[in-house]
């Protein structure tokens, strides 16, 4: 299958009119998805059984110890890995309702706030597909970096493969997302690579609000996360399209 050259400036664009087009209504539903996403991420460092394992983590990570999810795993108890197991499921679950929000918003120009809990309604379906996914990319990982970076392209698009049809199984949806990425994957790095501006922007003022906050509060990610989202949502339906027709 050819690259079919989706560039970013034209689907940024176009999330761009969907946030004018749609706010303020675009900005309560990514305030659910951001006070969501900043209840897990408090959960995990202030659970019993975690926090004291993310500050030996950090004093690893400070001495000049590269990052490691095994590291991580070796400073947690039993409780503590149960807790970053949960969580990090849950952060998959409320990410996976934004995709559902913008995809809708994308293809029908109407969403609603609740479709960031749609996540919910397919929980052992994306833990399998997470789990699964993230056990491929591991495995090429294993071989070297840059073919577990590959990998992890080759899955990104299973689940908005589940949210077109819901009764496929999780390994449908990474079959699926393998093929469909196939020729396709350095469009969608391109894309994310035109994000990092506003990544780095969203975590400084995050990091900002520390000082003036016991807890972090991740206000830019108010309009990066569905700018984001719009883009990767317009970037699959995109490609979908091309690939069907």
């Amino acid at each position: 299958m050819p690259d079919l050259e989706v560039p970013s400036t034209f689907l940024k664009a176009g999330a761009r009119s969907l946030l004018r087009e749609n706010a303020p209504k675009v900005f309560f539903a990514s305030l659910l998805f951001v006070v969501l996403v900043s209840i897990i991420t408090e959960l995990q460092f202030r659970l019993p059984g975690t926090q004291a394992a993310y500050a030996s983590y950090i004093e690893q990570i400070s001495a000049g110890t590269p990052h490691s999810l095994g590291l991580l795993i070796s400073f947690l108890n039993p409780i503590g890995t149960a807790f970053v197991v949960l969580l990090w499921l849950f952060r998959r679950i409320v990410g996976f309702g934004l995709m559902s929000y913008c995809i809708n918003l994308v293809r029908i120009r109407r969403s609603s706030a609740l479709d960031i809990l749609d996540g919910f309604l397919f929980l052992v379906k994306i833990a399998s597909i997470l789990l699964i996914s993230s056990a491929l990319t591991l495995l090429w990982s294993a071989l070297l970096v840059i073919p577990g970076v590959i990998a992890s392209y080759r899955y990104r698009q299973a689940y908005y493969i589940l949210l077109d049809d819901p009764q496929k199984s999780a390994m449908q949806c990474i079959r699926e997302s393998k093929s469909l990425m196939r020729g396709n994957k350095l469009d969608l790095f391109l894309i994310d690579f035109s994000f990092v501006g506003w990544s780095l922007l969203s975590a400084s003022v995050t990091l900002l609000t520390l000082l003036f906050s016991p807890i972090s509060l991740p206000v830019a990610s108010i309009f990066v996360s569905p700018y984001m989202g719009l883009a990767h949502a317009a970037y699959y339906d995109t490609i979908l399209k091309k690939v069907t027709a």
